[in-house]
């Protein structure tokens, strides 16, 4: 999957991806959290998603400038210590008792995690063989999927302990910050070796300008770019819904929800390490239209609303759409040389899909709880859209080479 010389940094920077799988399955946690403790509505919760991919919206660009400038291992550091000082202001946050205050830390957060995934994703694709590339990043990814199983149990257990019981949210969030700018100091003393590109826009790329505006000629990348924003829309929009909607339905408590999302991100997890294992021998674009046809045909049974089998359907497309941000990432950045970075940055816009939450609350605070799955239904029919064309493309260059 790797080259020998590049193991050491591989292994380094797979480990931040559970770092920010653990910082974004929170989330879903303190959504149902905030409802119970503030009084909150769903619509106004989703405020917690808005601000967060907030962060990722305004601050992709200048994070893939920075790491134009300054390298990948920089990017990373600066991207941790905004992590942990966001997360470290959770404990003045919960002095403060207001919801906003802890909107406040959570977009420094997202902005940290930005700086963090605009340099960990494509470093990854670059770290051996280009053919590997996809099957690497979803290995990668799947680490991603652990952060996400070990958040929601964690963090849900604790949260969660006892309905008539409050539980100090800064808690959780301490801990997360400390180990985090422990980890920075660890990345700001090791060598992250820069893969040199011979294409003649090494230097210019430093500048940004020029490589953001060239990115747009490839259409690769363009669409690739949308299927990611509608994958992200699907995918944050669900996972935030999640407890709402189980308990919502009457199958579980408060509690036991985050345990059934825990095994739901089990899934997820599984998935990515088994789609890893299984590029090896199927291509990327045939994978990902398969797993967008199950996505599909999944949220049509959660919409048609029949009880438990809702639930089991709702599973599935754990399981299905695991592959999906990795593939979709490491194709649309296939064969960019020295517009890698700023081509990543433009993708690390994508998670402020989740902010399709905020219409799932509205939708589900105006009607009931099942309708609002009409979002990711879109999202999924996107995705696997841009699986066919890139299925068709690559056939027709099969036939082309023959």
């Amino acid at each position: 999957m790797t080259s020998k010389e590049y193991l050491v940094p591989f292994a380094l920077i797979t480990s931040l991806f559970f770092l920010w799988g653990f910082a974004r399955a929170i989330l879903d946690v303190l959504n149902k959290h905030f409802q119970n403790e503030l009084h909150i509505s769903i619509t106004q919760s989703s405020l917690i998603q808005v601000t967060t991919y907030l962060g990722y919206f305004l601050m992709a660009i200048p994070a893939g400038l920075f790491i134009n400038r300054f390298g990948y291992r920089r990017g990373v550091v600066f991207g941790l210590l905004l992590f942990g000082m966001g997360a470290l202001l959770f404990i003045p946050g919960a002095e403060a008792g207001t919801f906003y205050a802890f909107l406040g830390a959570l977009f420094i957060i997202g902005c940290g995690l930005t700086f963090l995934e605009t340099a960990a994703n494509p470093y990854v694709t670059e770290l051996g063989p280009k053919d590997t590339s996809t099957s690497r990043l979803n290995f990668s990814q799947s680490f991603n999927g652990l952060g996400c199983l070990f958040a929601t149990f964690v963090v849900g257990q604790f949260l969660f302990r006892n309905s008539g019981e409050s539980s100090n949210v800064a808690v959780p969030y301490t801990v997360l910050g400390l180990l985090v700018l422990v980890i920075a100091m660890v990345f700001a003393r090791v060598n992250l070796p820069e893969i040199k590109h011979n294409d003649g826009l090494e230097e210019k790329a430093k500048y940004g300008r020029e490589p953001l505006l060239k990115i747009w000629k490839h259409k690769k990348f363009v669409y690739g770019l949308i299927a990611l924003l509608a994958y992200e829309v699907a995918e944050i929009s669900i996972n935030s819904y999640f407890i709402n909607f189980v308990t919502g339905q009457g199958w579980m408590t408060d509690r036991t929800a985050s345990m059934v999302l825990t095994g739901a991100l089990a899934f997820f997890m599984v998935g990515r390490f088994c789609g890893s294992w299984i590029m090896r021998r199927v291509v990327a674009e045939q994978m990902l239209l398969i797993c967008g046809i199950g996505c599909v045909v999944c949220t049509m049974i959660v919409l048609m609303n029949v009880g438990k089998i809702s639930l089991v359907a709702l599973l599935g497309i754990y399981l299905f759409e695991a592959i999906m941000f990795p593939t979709i990432f490491s194709l649309a950045v296939r064969g960019m040389g020295s517009l890698t970075k700023s081509a990543s940055s433009i993708l690390m816009m994508t998670p402020v899909g989740g902010c399709g939450f905020l219409l799932m609350g509205i939708i589900a605070d105006a009607t009931n709880l099942v309708i609002p799955f009409i979002i990711p239904l879109f999202g999924y029919i996107a995705v696997a859209m841009y699986g066919f064309g890139m299925v068709t493309h690559r056939l027709e260059k099969e036939r082309e080479q023959k």
